[in-house]
């Protein structure tokens, strides 16, 4: 058997409402842990897990993907008695040292003020057979080594502590539909309000025969990524090659990129009232290229029936790489496969449109029932955990 902590963050700061959001999070790990030999509580700010051998691998996945935790491990567990603590230490100590720490701490945290030692007491105690032997130095300043004495209904030790999500649990903030493209940019925004505890479905404009199969694969493939965080996803595919032939018959040259937008928003809103989605979310920043400056932006907005939302717009390239790399999505967007918003973008994009004019340009496309046969033509594919 193999025992888990997962450290419950965010959730700790709510009010009369805090069961809602951990009978969330309980049952979200439990879907995680679907058809594993594991059983799941959560009790005192902490997620615990036993699972057995077969269900390890699985349980750490989980815990890296589970959003509202802030750290998690994987604990020994020990009776409640100082010298048990103490081998359990060792052994921790030990496992450091092949690692090669040189230094450590202790840090103790006694839930069971029944316990007849203190924190102070707990640690130091659990030190000294770790001192005494010159394995490590003390070090409470910059430790190579924290080693986590835990001291609740049962004694937990720990010393290989995981970064968590953090976040609220999924789908405690309603749902959002995300335009998935194939860049750097969407699937980090999916992720972001997912961590503030949004159910995120997707969909992706595909205009076949210019952006090519292999497009809509990464899309996939992005969507699938983005089903780990959230438990599950469906990807709409929405074939708009006709909406895109008719933007580049009718629409003025420099107006292209922002022209599709407004499609995308119109084919957006159906989509929206079809699956109850609460808002729509992109991975616009502002100012990032032509079709997001601030004037741009509002055009865009004023076509969506549902709230916005831009959960990149304040953020720069480098730091939606850092995200995407540590999602995992970074090596699929890469991927040298263009999307249509690419293929279609005129040499010199109109930077600072007007609301009124735009909806002039749109309304001479004649464009709508193109979008709603789109929308009718859609496909849709799941992604679970």
């Amino acid at each position: 058997m193999r025992t888990f902590l997962g450290k419950v963050g965010e959730l700790i700061l709510k009010g009369s409402n805090i069961r809602d959001f951990e009978k969330l999070l309980l049952s979200n790990t439990r879907q995680y842990l679907t058809g594993c030999e594991a059983t799941v509580k959560l009790f005192g700010g902490r997620l615990y897990i036993d699972a057995e051998d077969s269900a390890g691998e699985r349980v750490m996945w989980a815990l890296d993907h589970l959003l509202g935790i802030t750290g998690w491990a994987e604990a020994r567990v020990c009776e409640k008695n100082i010298d048990a603590i103490k081998e359990a230490v060792m052994e921790e100590a030990k496992i450091a040292v092949k690692n090669g720490a040189k230094s450590f701490k202790i840090e103790a945290k006694r839930g069971d003020k029944s316990f007849p030692l203190d924190s102070y007491g707990i640690c130091r105690e659990a030190a000294a057979p770790v001192f005494d032997s010159g394995m490590m130095k003390v070090d409470v300043h910059k430790p190579e080594c924290v080693i986590t004495v835990e001291v609740r209904e049962r004694v937990f030790v720990y010393g290989n502590s995981h970064k968590g999500r953090r976040g609220l649990p999924v789908g405690c903030s309603g749902k959002g539909l995300l335009l998935l493209s194939g860049g750097l940019d969407s699937p980090v925004a999916g992720y972001r309000m997912m961590r503030r505890g949004m159910k995120v479905e997707c969909c992706y404009f595909h205009a076949y025969p210019y952006t090519s199969e292999q497009a809509q694969q990464k899309v996939e493939k992005l969507a699938e990524i983005l089903s780990g965080y959230g438990l599950v996803t469906h990807l709409n595919i929405i074939p708009f090659t006709d909406v895109q032939m008719r933007i580049k018959e009718r629409s003025p040259q420099a107006f292209t990129t922002l022209m599709l937008r407004l499609c995308m928003m119109k084919c957006a809103n159906m989509l929206c009232e079809r699956i109850g989605a609460d808002c729509i979310v992109t991975g616009e920043s502002l100012g990032q290229v032509a079709s997001q400056t601030i004037q741009n932006l509002a055009v865009t907005e004023s076509f969506a029936e549902k709230p916005l939302l831009r959960p990149l717009v304040g953020m720069d390239k480098e730091e939606i790489i850092a995200t995407a790399e540590e999602i995992g999505t970074y090596e699929t967007s890469i991927l040298p496969y263009e999307d249509c918003c690419v293929l279609f973008s005129p040499r010199h994009p109109i930077l600072h449109a007007e609301i009124e004019a735009s909806r002039e340009i749109y309304n001479s496309l004649e464009v709508d029932e193109m979008i709603k046969e789109a929308f009718e033509k859609r496909e849709i594919k799941k992604f679970e955990a």
